[in-house]
């Protein structure tokens, strides 16, 4: 066992070392680059042509309701 200096060194660095590391890694500028990209990996930026795809599926659908509840 040390002396009372290389515990007290020790407790520094045990108390240092987490407050040290949340500093570090909660960096807004980091965090924000992070959920950004993570964002734009998960959900694609939208593109004209597949929405326009998907409305006219939609009138399609719809279409064919309205067609199928007026022959019956």
């Amino acid at each position: 066992m040390g002396n009372w200096k290389l515990e007290v060194g020790r407790m520094a660095m045990y108390m240092s070392f987490p407050v040290i590391l949340f500093h570090i890694f909660n960096q807004p500028t980091y965090f924000e680059e992070w959920v950004t990209n993570t964002k734009r990996s998960i959900f694609p930026p939208e593109n004209q042509q597949h929405r326009d795809d998907i409305n006219q599926l939609i009138k399609d659908m719809r279409k064919k309701q309205i067609q199928s509840l007026d022959s019956d």
